[in-house]
């Protein structure tokens, strides 16, 4: 086994986010990088209290869905998303965190997240879309 393997072994493996059947009849799963990435969103997809034996698992972005579209709102939901993935996601660094609006939808933001992959020292980025309700 070479060193990248072993280095990729260490991110891991988990169920597929959204769960999905394999063509083989069983729980499709997910490894590596992709993991990584599949954890990221099921982290900001999940509401602080929503899991009742894990209540502070989540991130409390959706305190803000009612927010303006604003700087501050951008702010906060930035600061949010990096403490969430700060706890809840040791294998990654959190390098930066850009909130954006789209410019043809108000209530759109785009959560631009770049982050390091501890294991592999890979850079990668992510952009998750939030969605203000007006």
């Amino acid at each position: 086994m070479n060193i990248l393997n072993r280095e990729k072994d260490i991110l891991g493996a988990g169920w597929h986010f959204p769960m999905r059947i394999s063509s083989r009849g069983g729980l499709l799963m997910s490894q590596y990088e992709t993991d990584i990435e599949q954890s990221i969103e099921l982290i900001l997809k999940t509401a602080k209290g929503e899991r009742r034996m894990r209540p502070e698992f989540g991130c409390s972005i959706n305190d803000y869905v009612f927010d303006p579209n604003n700087a501050t709102t951008s702010g906060l939901i930035s600061r949010a998303v990096e403490e969430a993935l700060g706890w809840w996601e040791p294998r990654i660094e959190v390098l930066d965190v850009n909130v954006s609006p789209d410019q043809k939808n108000e209530s759109l933001l785009f959560v631009n997240i770049k982050y390091r992959v501890q294991a592999t020292n890979d850079e990668r980025s992510l952009v998750y879309p939030f969605y203000l309700s007006r």
